[in-house]
């Protein structure tokens, strides 16, 4: 079955498609150190209270043992640890190294990391309560191995939630937002890393917003999770731009 890629490739980042992979992991390895000063301009300060709010519309709670695939820096897993409380369990995955010892040096040895890649997840079948993965969609390779691997490691009626900017539909929020995540975010990122480091940094926010711009509607991404065998998949936005989806394990 051919790749349901969650954007076309953009060859003018790292040539051809055998590349990307990585090409983004090394990029969010140079720049892990960076990553949480510059999540904090992206998001202006909300960043935090959105993520609690979309956990808690996914039925996140106490005593749930959760997997945070792409954990990053954990800002995500932050917000999961807290709901699931003292009675629950985090588990967080990523592919860069970089980013995983970014996220031990925030977190601390209270959370188990994992280095791996979200379409073959290291995790047992129907181990996980539910499976989060927050604003990294774009930078999977195939959203049907994806979601099948949610799917297979979530226990029956397990939840999953993907966290995940949207092109915005309307013209005007849409140069809005180009001109805050596509121009403002890059250049005021290369400020934050703080001499060395602020080319890579500049670098990353534009690639994000290019990924942004071509990424997949959210009626493709409905599908994809339909498909793999998720009920009553549901999309709540947020400003036209952010994109909480949600569904359970059939």
């Amino acid at each position: 079955m051919k790749p349901l890629r969650p954007h076309p490739p953009l060859p003018a980042w790292y040539g051809a498609e055998a590349r990307r992979a990585p090409w983004v992991r090394a990029l969010f390895d140079r720049t892990a150190r960076h990553y949480d000063r510059i999540n904090g301009i992206l998001s202006l300060g909300t960043g935090r209270a959105y993520r609690r709010r979309a956990l808690r519309w996914a039925g996140i709670g106490p005593g749930m043992r959760v997997l945070d695939v792409a954990t990053g820096t954990g800002i995500l897993a932050r917000e999961v640890m807290a709901l699931v409380g003292p009675g629950g369990a985090v588990v967080g995955l990523d592919p860069s190294a970089g980013m995983l010892a970014a996220c031990r040096a925030a977190l601390g040895p209270g959370m188990p990391l994992l280095r791996g890649e979200g379409e073959n997840l290291p995790i047992a079948d129907a181990s996980v309560d539910a499976v989060t993965l927050g604003y990294a969609l774009r930078h999977m390779a195939d959203l049907r191995p994806l979601f099948a691997e949610f799917r297979r490691v979530l226990r029956p009626g397990g939840i999953v939630l993907v966290l995940e900017k949207t092109r915005p539909r309307h013209r005007l929020w849409r140069a809005c937002a180009h001109g805050w995540f596509g121009l403002g975010v890059p250049a005021l990122s290369r400020i934050a890393a703080l001499g060395r480091g602020g080319g890579e940094a500049r670098a990353l926010m534009r690639y994000y917003w290019d990924t942004v711009e071509h990424c997949v509607p959210p009626e493709t991404i409905l599908a994809a999770l339909a498909e793999a065998g998720f009920t009553a998949p549901r999309l709540q936005r947020e400003l036209d731009l952010f994109g909480a989806y949600a569904a359970r394990a059939a």
